[in-house]
């Protein structure tokens, strides 16, 4: 096996466990895609050890490892907490991983994970802060400085999506309870189905995201107000992150970041809420997609010498 080393990144989802080996460039070398035995823990760390084995045949390269998926590594137990993939919650995955594998791995939140990557060579490339938003079936976050994840004393740095919608209005207050316990979430404003959720309200029709953009393109009355709504939300929202991290640059991912109308004139909206005579913070699309939490992964050794 070469002595050339690889950065390999897993993404530990709900469905799939995900793997790629990138060159020190960022290059894709070899990429693996396996189902999750999502309720067996011992066949998840098996899955990915065979994953990483089999990249490293295919590129006949030695790497480091990173993982990336729901929930965080408790700082008090070492063992996972908050994962979606709840047998793995309450287990000691970066040790388990670290001796299966015999080198060290490093465990991190998916959405620290997008971030990094979005930082790196993505839409907060050369940027000293990013922020990554995460707008899906959820509402998440991650923070970069200086190329580094940073989870936060807690490991909870980023979940702005459990902190209040700001500046509520009447209409709004006190918004609808949030899994977590507590109401008006920016989650429960701002995640795919809160977005569905507010036209239905508005028409009584259920109806799916890309539907809903469809018929907003058209000139829908009630599909217009419900993107208009979001946005406003939006705005709000990402004004008060800026007023707290003041990022250089944030990275908007997740299902609904790929809805193009949720950009128009976004930042100006934005510039109205926070606390700043001018706004120059990067708002903006990320690029790499759905890989970005996987590449993300791949990056957490970034601070290793190459």
């Amino acid at each position: 096996m070469s002595h050339e080393s690889i950065r390999i990144g897993v993404d530990l989802g709900g469905t799939k466990i995900e793997a790629i080996a990138l060159d020190l460039s960022g290059e894709i070398l070899a990429r693996r895609r396996v189902e999750t035995p999502a309720h067996d823990y011992g066949e998840i760390v098996r899955a990915i050890v065979a994953l990483v084995h089999d990249l490293e045949l295919e590129t006949d390269r030695r790497g480091t490892v990173g993982v990336g998926g729901p929930g965080s590594i408790s700082t008090h137990t070492g063992l996972v907490k908050g994962s979606n993939t709840a047998v793995v919650n309450g287990k000691p995955l970066v040790a388990d991983l670290s001796r299966a594998l015999q080198r060290p791995v490093r465990v991190e939140n998916d959405a620290n994970c997008f971030a990094l990557s979005e930082a790196v060579d993505g839409a907060g490339r050369g940027a000293r802060v990013v922020f990554g938003v995460i707008l899906g079936t959820g509402v998440g976050g991650g923070v970069v400085i200086d190329g580094k994840t940073h989870a936060g004393r807690n490991r909870i740095a980023g979940e702005w999506g459990h902190t209040p919608l700001p500046w509520m209005t009447p209409q709004e207050y006190p918004g609808r309870r949030c899994f977590c316990g507590h109401d008006g979430c920016i989650e429960t404003f701002l995640s795919g189905p809160a977005l569905a959720h507010d036209y239905f309200v508005r028409t009584g029709e259920a109806v799916k995201g890309l539907d809903i953009v469809a018929r907003a393109d058209e000139g829908e009355e009630a599909a217009l107000a419900t993107f208009d709504a979001y946005q406003d939300r939006l705005s709000r929202a990402l004004a008060m992150l800026i007023d707290i991290l003041d990022p250089d640059v944030i990275a908007l991912g997740g299902g609904v970041s790929n809805i193009a109308r949720i950009y128009e004139g976004l930042t100006a909206r934005v510039a109205r809420h926070a606390f700043t005579d001018a706004l120059d913070t990067k708002i903006l699309r990320n690029v790499h997609g759905d890989s970005g939490g996987v590449r993300g992964a791949a990056w957490l050794w970034l601070d290793e010498a190459q």
